[in-house]
């Protein structure tokens, strides 16, 4: 597929599960690693993912309120969970939306406009292991 970048980066892990990952670029983020499955300093995958899931689905709610003439309000939480299978693991993500500050069908129709611009949220979207849900 054919694009043109708007920004790009470079983000490097050398270590695996223990040590640092980091955005190769000046002043970068450098993130100390670890298993979520001992006790060990550090973030995870799942911590990463979720992050990068409620940072950019919220950032493009924010977005279409502004487009909608809302102000700001929303919160996005993530609940993300590592299993076991055959062969390896999975991750199973529980994301609940509040948007309080308005009704429901505007808060509905403002998720529904997000979900098919937040970038993470396509690539995640087509996955039975994830659900996003606006919740009261």
């Amino acid at each position: 597929m054919e694009y043109k970048s708007l920004y790009h980066t470079e983000v490097i892990n050398e270590d695996g599960i223990e040590g640092i990952a980091y955005v190769n670029e000046a002043d970068g983020l450098k993130v100390q690693v670890s298993s979520p499955t001992k006790n060990v300093p550090g973030t995870n995958p799942e911590q990463l993912l979720g992050l990068a899931l409620t940072t950019c689905l919220n950032a493009t709610i924010e977005a279409e309120e502004k487009r909608c003439g809302y102000e700001h309000q929303a919160v996005v939480k993530a609940e993300i969970d590592l299993a076991q299978d055959e062969p390896g693991y999975q991750f199973f993500i529980a994301v609940k939306v509040a948007m309080p500050h308005l009704e429901n069908a505007e808060a509905q129709s403002v998720l529904a406009t997000s979900l098919k611009r937040c970038p993470v949220v396509k690539l995640l979207k087509d996955s039975e292991n994830v659900t996003i849900e606006l919740v009261g």
